[in-house]
């Protein structure tokens, strides 16, 4: 593997649909929230052909990311994205927003670089 041994987590694994031992009991709250992101992805993922490499399936995933936490209005939250940034909240169209998001990105990439060049 790529990464080797930096790149490790614990799994624990909840099996079936109740709560008949003490893993599940308390790990299942976990799971039900893990599926219901991986069924969110599956809805609104549309790929049409494969990635060549990690670097596009890892793009893709982190504008789905940017767009899940900063554009996505959610019901638990009143219809309102999880993460209010004041910046987007003044674009009034949801292209706008993105470029926002974008720029916003590249800004904050530049800063770390800058502070990692004076060092």
């Amino acid at each position: 593997m790529k990464y080797g041994e930096s790149f490790k987590f614990n799994i624990t694994q909840v099996i079936g649909l109740t709560n008949d031992d003490v893993v599940s009991k308390e790990f299942r709250p976990y799971k039900q929230i893990i599926e219901r992101l991986n069924r969110t992805f599956k809805a609104s993922y549309r790929v049409k052909c494969g990635y060549d490499n990690f670097d596009g399936a890892n793009y893709n995933l982190a504008l789905w990311v940017a767009y899940y936490n900063f554009l996505r209005p959610h019901s638990i939250n009143n219809f309102k994205v999880l993460n209010s940034v004041e910046v987007l909240e003044s674009a009034d169209t949801m292209p706008d927003k993105w470029l926002l998001l974008i720029y916003l990105g590249q800004k904050t990439i530049l800063n770390l670089q800058n502070k990692v060049a004076e060092g």
